[in-house]
């Protein structure tokens, strides 16, 4: 945590204090408690310090992993097993046993919650620039560590994705086998085989996604989208994968021991793609260059997406600057910012503010259209004083 810089931002606000009424699965709660409860539990930052309320079961555990200064348990405000109005009395008791009056809350906070604690005397200000989460988005030497450790994970699952699409063989092509099999007959031409049967998006998702597990790392989600699937950024992918088409494979796992994620997209092709393809590779491989050449300490999130763009838009396909209605091109930001969340602050977007060090972010250009499917290509780089540091050690192929 940067206590500094967490001192300063939410020492700022209007309020008495910053309240979170989350579980782990909030990053700010997560990131401010240091304690990853599975059940929703309340912490303060007032005056300096960070307080927990969590409930017996939770207790023994909090006082020795949580990063707070005080933990308090349901016992200590004579409740345990109430009704939400009683649980919302010790909410209130809480708070006002630190001395505070007003709270701060995330834009996602409980509206339960915050309606409770205005009928019980504390005022509640929804904190709409979520300072909390500007804190976050300036990284430590140990974050960036556990994000560099991550991505090593995500490189190592991106090989074995790798390795399973360039030993596919390909039905209809000579070396596919057959023997006269009739489903290897019925299998369509062009189709990639893996031990003679369709290789699949959900087979090379299971290889990264076992892969992620062997190095501490989960993530249930894998994209690996090919032929038109791959022209919608988001398309996880499913069925068989076929030859000659761009493969998208992107891998964004979270370490299992510090929770903290990485990030990271190639695109493959076993065969020869189409020459439309081909451009498209070349000109993504640009844009990347020139959208890191941009990354340095006071460029703009904007400056950086512009950098992109441009390569694009001089070869003559879309963006959202040229056409912010186009379904085809380049229909998404460069990137964002990587963490405790797979997506969070900064972005690197049009009306995007300034980088500083430690930003952790990805930069990721891309094209899409159906009838050639899509290309994306995303390092992982961190702010440093005097440019940016690249956390990606895995080289750019299109053909494998």
């Amino acid at each position: 945590m940067n206590r500094t810089r967490l001192d300063r931002l939410l020492g700022g606000l209007d309020t008495d204090g910053y309240l979170l009424d989350a579980s782990q699965d909030d990053a700010n709660q997560l990131y401010l408690s240091g304690f990853t409860g599975p059940d929703p539990f309340l912490t303060l930052y007032a005056d300096g310090e960070v307080h927990l309320l969590v409930s017996g079961l939770e207790y023994g555990r909090a006082r020795t992993e949580a990063a707070a200064d005080t933990v308090e348990r349901h016992a200590d405000y004579d409740y345990e097993y109430g009704g939400r109005e009683d649980r919302y009395d010790m909410y209130a008791r809480f708070v006002a046993d630190k001395d505070v009056e007003s709270v701060s809350v995330p834009p996602r906070s409980p509206v339960g919650t915050a309606d409770a604690l205005r009928e019980r005397g504390i005022d509640v200000v929804v904190d709409g620039d979520d300072a909390l989460g500007e804190v976050r988005a300036v990284k430590t030497d140990e974050e960036v560590d556990a994000i560099r450790a991550a991505q090593r994970a995500n490189e190592a699952a991106m090989r074995a994705a790798e390795s399973l699409l360039a030993a596919a063989d390909v039905a209809g092509g000579g070396d596919a086998p057959n023997d006269g099999d009739a489903a290897a007959e019925a299998v369509e031409p062009g189709t990639l085989l893996h031990d003679g049967e369709p290789l699949t998006s959900e087979r090379v998702a299971e290889e990264i996604e076992v892969t992620l597990l062997r190095h501490g790392c989960a993530l249930d989600e894998t994209i690996v989208a090919g032929g038109a699937q791959a022209a919608d950024p988001h398309d996880r992918g499913s069925g068989p994968l076929r030859a000659n088409e761009p493969i998208i494979v992107d891998v964004f796992p979270r370490s299992k021991a510090t929770k903290y994620h990485a990030d990271m997209t190639r695109t493959f092709c076993v065969g020869d793609p189409d020459p439309a393809a081909r451009e498209w590779y070349d000109l993504t491989e640009r844009a990347l260059e020139a959208a890191l050449d941009a990354v340095e300490p006071g460029a703009t999130g904007e400056e950086v997406h512009a950098a992109a763009c441009e390569v694009y838009e001089a070869a003559g396909e879309p963006t959202f600057r040229t056409d912010p209605e186009t379904e085809t091109g380049f229909i998404h930001s460069t990137g964002h910012g990587i963490g405790l969340d797979v997506h969070e602050s900064p972005r690197l977007s049009s009306g995007a503010g300034e980088l500083e060090p430690g930003h952790v972010v990805t930069v990721e250009p891309g094209l899409y259209d159906p009838a050639v499917g899509g290309v994306r290509l995303e390092d992982l780089v961190v702010v440093t004083e005097d440019g940016h540091e690249n956390l990606t050690d895995y080289p750019l192929e299109f053909v494998v």
